[in-house]
């Protein structure tokens, strides 16, 4: 009885609310994940080929950076309605504009990662015959990932928030409840998915930085561990290298013994 009279005091608190509309919360935080999964996973596979533009050739750094930083500036109600001619009323707004949004903080962050490289790094992975490709993927981007996460971080709880302004097309996840709890001045409705789109933003960091400390053992400073992981790794590179060597020295052994063979013959 107490529960039902929450709901027709409108509290603000009201677990009866929680009882009867759990279905209701479920879609809307479903919603609300995939949109925001979907619109930073497409964010970073666009943003990664334009930071890696944006390094190769300084004159395409400025007119990138500017124009994700044009586009952060955009007002999301703007945004939205700007692209609604091209996709109309889907969910399709609503990713394009939080992936355009996304995209100069993913930039950045990936840029600072790899100037952060240490040259030296560079420089010995080149030594050891390590080609472009390979020297972005095997060494450059792990030694880059603590401001790569920095990044997704950022743009994962930027975009949880401003998912729930795509109620204005009814893809807002959570925001849909917001908007019309707002509208209706529904107290428990409002406060409940305002809590569920808090809770969201800090479990996702959370979890985003537990995938960091797992990616990059070495960057927690001060532990016996991160020393231990930083020392094996250091020790692999070199056993790589004397390996290498080892094989290079012996490919120009049999090289110079067949030309003895050679000369010897004629």
């Amino acid at each position: 009885m107490a529960g039902q009279n929450c709901l027709i005091s409108n509290d603000w608190i009201c677990g009866e609310y929680v009882r009867t509309r759990s279905q209701e919360l479920t879609d809307a935080t479903v919603q609300h994940v995939w949109i925001t999964v979907a619109s930073v996973a497409i964010g970073f596979v666009v943003a990664f080929p334009l930071a890696l533009l944006a390094r190769r050739w300084r004159s395409v750094a400025g007119p990138v950076l500017g124009l994700t930083t044009i586009l952060y500036t955009v007002p999301s109600l703007a945004m939205f309605s700007l692209l609604l001619p091209f996709f109309g009323v889907s969910a399709a707004v609503v990713i394009t504009g939080l992936v355009l949004y996304s995209l100069t903080i993913l930039v950045r962050n990936i840029m600072a990662g790899l100037a952060s490289v240490p040259e030296e790094a560079r420089e010995a992975a080149r030594g050891m015959g390590y080609g472009p490709l390979r020297l972005l993927f095997g060494v450059e981007l792990p030694l880059a990932l603590p401001a790569l996460m920095a990044g997704l971080r950022i743009t994962t709880v930027s975009t949880i928030s401003l998912t729930t302004v795509g109620a204005i097309v009814g893809y807002g996840g959570l925001g849909n409840l917001i908007y019309e709890g707002m509208r209706s001045f529904f107290k428990a409705q409002v406060l409940t998915a305002s809590v569920l789109c808090v809770a969201l933003a800090v479990a996702a960091d959370v979890l985003l930085l537990l995938v960091q400390r797992l990616l990059t053992p070495w960057a927690r400073g001060g532990t016996k561990k991160a020393r231990k992981a930083q020392k094996k790794a250091q020790e692999q590179v070199r056993e790589s290298a004397r390996g290498q060597a080892y094989e290079q020295a012996q490919a120009g052994e049999q090289a110079r013994d067949r030309a003895r063979q050679k000369a010897g013959a004629a």
